[in-house]
């Protein structure tokens, strides 16, 4: 049953244009959807929560995306910790069951993986984790932290490079209410400007014992909880992007229909160059969203459906779902903005919003590059360290 009501939306979304205005935080939208119960969608009606699969949730999120990007971006974050939790749940481990009566509580999880200048995402890190009696200390600084005005829980990663097994990625829960922990105000961009999602910088800023996640080898890893994390994070980003092309094609609609040509004197919906580009965005559209639903009802099933479990598929659905959701967005607002002409332009046209907005598909995770580099490895295999020995032999002339 959906959380998010008709009327919830509508407000959600007639606030929208005043947080990317005053680049603030979405908070009277945030206070709704707590009081909603959408920030315990994922968590089982068990524990107090939605009981929403992930696959419902996709819809959801695409629903509050059409409303207001940026709202749902920075809500879908938090809602990426506790679809892992769940997915790691349905698989038998309770590893991350914490996260879930956490949620369930109130308390509010943020995204913190991403770092400047590392392009290997979760396969390496340049924070450091210490090990300390108790737990670990991490200090370094991650980029993107969504919901940075509300988090109260850190979900977070590091090198460990001193233990005697090292070196591991340490990945592990931070508490706000401790020292070692400053949120810089460095968010004034060109879209999604209402996430706030602001540097986080750590000084040796604990994660205790009990809310220590995993300890694993740098590099790729089968490990359930890297699978959690590319899984949740790929789908519900890429719900976000499918919500912003839903949108731009019902203003692209509205446009023409509403428009009339001052050369015929007929709506722009009867111009045929005007019906092929909304045709055009609208089957990008409709190819889209099989390609969404179909992974997230995967995730759901293939813990008790082996037949739904995509193998060593699962990287290359993941990483090319995202891709194809935030480049197939992109094109529906480039359609929708040659239909509806140079209004568009105005900083107060909700189509150059979604333009501004739909650009940062293109920074997170996984990049146009690494994707195509998983999907080609899927086909060809890894490049190898080295390059075989040639078997050619040089003829010399007497």
């Amino acid at each position: 049953m959906p959380i998010l009501t008709q009327p919830l939306l509508d407000r959600i979304h007639g606030r929208a244009a005043g947080y990317d205005r005053d680049n603030a935080f979405f908070t009277d939208d945030f206070d709704e959807l707590v009081a909603a119960g959408y920030t315990r969608a994922l968590v089982p009606a068990s524990l107090g929560g939605g009981g929403l699969t992930l696959a419902e949730l996709v819809r959801e999120q695409a629903r509050l995306a059409r409303a207001a990007p940026a709202t749902a971006l920075a809500i879908g974050m938090h809602l990426i910790w506790t679809g892992v939790a769940k997915t790691l749940q349905d698989r038998g481990d309770d590893s991350l069951d914490f996260v879930l009566r956490e949620a369930a509580a109130g308390e509010i999880y943020a995204f913190a993986i991403s770092e400047a200048g590392n392009d290997q995402v979760l396969f390496a890190s340049t924070t450091v984790a210490e090990p300390r009696a108790g737990g670990y200390a991490f200090t370094g600084t991650k980029v993107f932290t969504s919901l940075s005005p509300v988090w109260t829980r850190l979900g977070t990663f590091g090198l460990d490079t001193t233990s005697p097994d090292a070196p591991k990625l340490v990945h592990g829960v931070i508490v706000r209410d401790q020292p070692g922990i400053e949120v810089l105000p460095d968010w004034d961009t060109v879209g999604m400007r209402a996430t706030q999602s602001h540097s986080t910088r750590l000084s040796e800023a604990i994660a205790v014992d009990k809310r220590m996640l995993r300890r694993l080898d740098p590099g790729p890893n089968a490990d359930p909880l890297v699978f959690g994390i590319f899984a949740n994070f790929e789908i519900l980003v890429a719900a976000v992007y499918a919500g912003i092309g839903d949108r731009a094609l019902e203003l692209a609609a509205a446009a023409a229909t509403s428009r009339v040509s001052s050369a015929t004197g007929r709506p722009r919906s009867e111009d045929p160059v005007v019906r092929w580009k909304i045709a055009d965005a609208a089957m990008a559209r409709d190819a889209l969203w099989p390609r969404l639903d179909a992974p997230a009802a995967a995730v759901d099933s293939a813990a008790t459906d082996p037949s739904a479990d995509l193998g060593d598929q699962w990287f290359r659905q993941l990483t090319g779902l995202k891709l194809a959701a935030t480049t197939t967005a992109r094109f529906i607002v480039d359609q929708a903005i040659a239909v509806t002409g140079g209004g568009t332009y105005a900083a107060s046209s909700e189509l150059g919003r979604l333009y501004r907005d739909v650009l940062a598909g293109g920074f997170h995770p996984s990049s146009a590059d690494s994707v195509h580099s998983t999907v080609a490895t899927s086909i060809l295999g890894p490049i190898p360290a080295e390059p075989p020995a040639s078997h050619h032999t040089t003829e010399e002339t007497p």
